[in-house]
């Protein structure tokens, strides 16, 4: 089958699936598809609500099995009629627009939403104080950060005493009560020397991300690498690529994890209190190498770059390095589609969706630059048992790419709000999308589209 056929088939499939004017998709009961092998690797053009996805360590391709793309995103406004798509049994609305570059999202106890913009180096507040589905506040929580991202709430529980924010080179807090709109007191600064600056491409990965453990004994700290797998030996890696351990003081300094390219957001599973990760893998070397992932992280870990990826698989320029590290190098749980430029990640645990969501985790695919057909632009789920992962994730909101190849939208952050409808911070169209169940689908189960409607190419490589 030629591409262009294979884009006709995977366009079928996603305008079948899908009533893009009400943001709501229909597809059949069918739960047994999933997608296997190279062929899940796909593009966006085979995306659909309920599509299923589980790619392997051992279907991955050969380095520079394709030519190096560079294939960043086209950006246009929403085009007339343009709205996300979702499963059967859920809607998208429209939350929040005319907002500036914002990312990660964090819910307060209380149901705020915080939202760190990063680029006006700033943290928005949003409140929906009558549960209409739009903020009656939207206001400036706090302002003057360096590049802020990450956004947690200490201690842990219903009355927390301070908010944590992630700038690009530090770890800051400001005094916080439940309710209150504006920090009521200056930044107090917590680690003033996280590696930081610059951004990719060539000049390190910026975003920081700060949660805490369950026990909220331990701040966690995840840092990018400066480099795309260390191609120049003088350039300075100290504490990058690595997930730091400090006292919610900003002492006690440890590594939990390394060789983690970057770590882009964590999250603390809310019964297991085990850490995990959403990680940005590596660029140049084709259009399926090498996955990102989202995997539960081994303190004391060592997650292979820049030498090995995906375990013990060699990167090309690190031949006979370090073999040392080569079969202690963890394998990740769950590989995603290559460049899809993961981002947030959030575990769902409330009741207002259907009962097979509670406990899954969500996943923000920003999307890809360097592939020579898209990728990722939608939010998925990763599919979990008993706090377990499967190795399969399932497209949740899709729709972000136009027909000619254009980009409207990019989802960054995911959190679950108090009501328990799922929010998506969106940088492209600088907008927060609130998806939520309808009437009559909870205790239900979302629908999957059957393995009959899915395009003959899948499982095959092309």
């Amino acid at each position: 089958m030629t591409r262009q056929a294979f884009q006709r088939a995977g366009t079928a499939l996603a305008a079948a699936g899908a009533l893009a004017a009400a943001g709501i998709a229909a597809c059949s009961q069918d739960r047994s598809a999933v997608l296997r092998g190279q062929g899940p690797a796909g593009d966006w053009t085979a995306d659909a609500p309920g599509v299923r996805r589980l790619i392997r360590p051992e279907d991955l391709p050969k380095p520079f099995h394709s030519p190096h793309a560079d294939n960043g995103p086209r950006m246009v406004r929403r085009p007339e009629g343009a709205w996300p798509k979702v499963p059967a049994g859920f809607k998208v609305d429209l939350f929040a627009e005319g907002l500036s570059n914002p990312r990660l999202v964090r819910t307060a106890p209380c149901g705020d939403l915080f939202i760190a913009e990063s680029g006006p180096g700033r943290v928005r507040l949003l409140r929906d104080a009558d549960g209409d589905g739009r903020p009656e506040v939207n206001t400036v929580f706090a302002s003057g950060l360096r590049q802020p991202f990450g956004i947690a709430f200490y201690p842990p529980g219903p009355s927390p005493t301070h908010v944590y924010v992630a700038n690009t080179d530090s770890v800051v807090r400001f005094p916080y009560r439940n309710g209150d709109t504006a920090a009521r007191g200056p930044e107090e600064m917590v680690v003033a020397d996280i590696p930081g600056g610059g951004r990719l491409r060539g000049g390190g990965h910026w975003t920081r991300d700060v949660v805490f453990t369950r026990d909220g004994r331990r701040m966690l700290v995840s840092v990018g690498s400066f480099s795309n797998s260390h191609e120049n030996p003088q350039a300075n890696e100290e504490r990058r690529a690595s997930i730091l351990s400090y006292n919610p003081d900003g002492g006690g300094y440890r590594l939990f994890a390394s060789g983690v390219r970057n770590p882009v957001t964590l999250a603390i599973h809310p019964r297991t209190g085990d850490v995990w990760a959403a990680v940005q893998e590596r660029d140049g070397i084709g259009d399926d190498l090498v996955p990102d992932y989202v995997t539960r992280v081994r303190e004391g870990g060592f997650y292979g770059w820049p030498w090995f990826y995906i375990g013990g698989n060699v990167y090309p320029g690190h031949e006979g390095k370090r073999p040392e590290l080569r079969t202690k190098a963890v394998v990740p749980e769950v590989l995603l589609q290559s460049h899809s430029a993961v981002l947030g990640i959030a575990f769902y645990n409330g009741s207002a969706f259907p009962p097979e969501h509670r406990g899954q985790l969500f996943a923000a695919l920003h999307g890809s630059w360097n592939r020579r057909v898209r990728t990722g632009y939608k939010v998925v789920r990763v599919v979990l048992r008993g706090g377990r992962p499967t190795g399969e994730y399932e497209d949740f909101l899709v729709g972000f790419v136009n027909q000619d190849d254009t980009v409207w939208g990019r989802p960054v952050g995911v959190a679950e709000g108090r009501d328990g409808a799922l929010f998506v911070t969106d940088d492209g169209a600088n907008v927060v999308w609130r998806v939520s169940a309808t009437a009559g689908s909870v205790g239900g189960r979302a629908a999957r589209p059957s393995a009959a409607a899915l395009p003959a190419v899948f499982g095959k490589s092309y």
